[in-house]
């Protein structure tokens, strides 16, 4: 592969291991990189502080030294962001998932050889090329209350966006289609936002959580007489966002007489107070979503047909995620920083195949789903599990990485196995055989080479103690009579 030698890249060596520093030499010659190299910590001081930008770390200390992680940390507050590869041992037990949690963007195992280091110094150059273009993406998106409105990433919500500032500017109600956790409250805050009533409150009342007596309080609220002729009046929400925005989400499961109460407060702009004969004006702003697909045909459901219509005089279309994949690396990024900064944790990097698998799945979940997949992979810092858990997913999900076969780098980076749900059944059984049946093989060979030492087998096959666990149970692999390994398997 030609490499790009057009901007020299700035590297820093962290180790006095001369069998680490040399290969690095010689691959930065190769590559037009400029290596500097600092025996300890504190000799990178000065490195790291200078003016220059610094491109990449290579982090590598004696075994059993207790600086390497503090080493990271210090890193870190000193450069946040910079790409931080770690050195480790095979018998550094934990050490690597503490420095993936701390924020190590890789960590190889000894002996490494040139065209592993190489390989993982271009993986992280890769990663960082890409995050930048999402860093450009990300100055062009909206936030209200916290929700991430992605403006300038996909010519679709550039459209959508200036759709919603013409409906903000004319004060009338609006209905928003699209599919659910598409997008629709992000947009009807964006709405509100953008509109005359922005200094006042947005409120969103989901039709389908509650039953009908507690939604008809929660709306128009009460009004209840004592024995004594004293009124207690409990407000509803259209009262409450007086002057503001109400937004009606799943408004299709409003029972008929408060669709009815909605519609008064569409033509008349008031409405009886349950409990009162008294008229209460209001003046708010009523944005919906969550009609029925049939609700414009179906005879049973004449006042939900009026309601719409009303409603539907301006309307606004949210596209699914499927229609603008182009958000997906700026939304999985802004969604693993959020989050993130939600659980305490340090942000993990996606792999550029990662994303690329991504591009292929139908996101049934909308940018949700997106988010609930990100938190997975923040949170369950074991690769197998995280891929794991898509398996309950109904839908065309990506295939699970293979837990066995991963680059020799030893990374934490997932890899996304190629998806074979398009093809024909017989051939995708065929292909899923000869994967367990590899699988199989590569547990029997470890196992008897480490025999029977099931965390020696999972270090050596470089996935978690659990994950080989539930493969043997998975395979029904026997320990009596020794397993003959089918295959070897270099150590790594």
């Amino acid at each position: 592969m030609t490499k790009n030698k057009s901007a020299a890249k700035r590297l820093l060596v962290v180790s006095g291991d001369q069998a680490v520093i040399r290969p690095l030499w010689s691959i930065g010659d190769s590559n037009g990189w400029r290596l500097e190299v600092a025996a300890d910590p504190w000799e990178a001081i000065s490195l790291v502080q200078s003016e220059e930008p610094l491109d990449l770390a290579v982090l590598d200390l004696p075994r059993g030294s207790g600086e390497d992680l503090n080493s990271l940390r210090w890193l870190h507050s000193l450069r946040p962001g910079l790409p931080v590869i770690m050195i480790g041992h095979h018998d550094d037990n934990g050490r690597k998932l503490d420095s993936m949690r701390i924020g190590a963007r890789d960590y190889l195992i000894r002996p490494i050889t040139n065209r592993q280091m190489e390989s993982a110094i271009w993986r992280q150059f890769a990663i960082a090329s890409k995050d930048a273009r999402c860093k450009q993406g990300r100055s062009t998106a909206e936030r209200n209350d916290g929700e991430c409105f992605p403006v300038g990433v996909s010519p679709l919500m550039q459209k959508l966006r200036a759709e919603a500032a013409l409906l903000a500017q004319a004060d009338v109600p609006v209905l928003i289609l699209g599919e659910d956790e598409s997008g629709r409250e992000v947009t009807a805050r964006l709405i509100h936002s953008l509109s005359s009533r922005s200094a006042c409150e947005f409120t969103r009342i989901n039709c389908a959580a509650l039953p009908s007596d507690l939604l008809e309080r929660e709306i128009f609220g009460y009004e209840r007489r004592s024995l004594g002729g004293s009124a207690r009046i409990k407000t509803g929400k259209l009262e409450l966002c007086a002057r503001g925005t109400i937004f009606l989400d799943h408004i299709s499961a409003l029972p008929q007489d408060l669709q009815t109460g909605i519609l008064q407060v569409l033509e008349s702009r008031r409405f009886l107070r349950p409990g009162s004969s008294a008229w209460v004006d209001v003046d708010v702003r009523l944005v919906a979503a969550g009609f029925a697909k049939d609700a414009d045909t179906a005879s049973a459901r004449g006042l939900e047909v009026e309601l719409r219509r009303q409603l539907g005089a301006h309307s606004i279309r949210v596209p699914s995620l499927r229609e603008r994949k182009q958000e997906l690396c700026f939304l999985s990024h802004d969604f693993m920083h959020r989050l993130a900064q939600h659980y305490g944790l340090s942000p993990r990097e996606f792999s550029p195949s990662f994303i690329e698998a991504w591009q292929g799945y139908r996101w049934q979940g909308n940018p949700r789903e997106l988010e609930r997949r990100v938190t997975r992979y923040l949170t369950v810092t074991d690769d197998d599990l995280a891929h794991g858990a898509s398996r309950a997913v109904p839908q065309p999900p990506l295939e699970p990485a293979a837990s066995f076969g991963r680059a020799e780098t030893g990374g934490s980076q997932p890899r996304a196995a190629l998806a074979i749900t398009s093809l024909d059944p017989s051939l995708r059984t065929h292909l899923q055989s000869i994967k367990a049946e590899a699988e199989r093989s590569a547990i029997a060979a470890a196992l008897a080479k480490t025999g029977w030492n099931r965390k020696a087998a999972a270090r050596l096959l470089k996935v978690s103690y659990r994950t080989v666990l539930y493969k043997i149970d998975q395979y029904r692999i026997a320990e009596s009579p020794p397993l003959q390994a089918s295959s070897p398997i270099a150590s790594p």
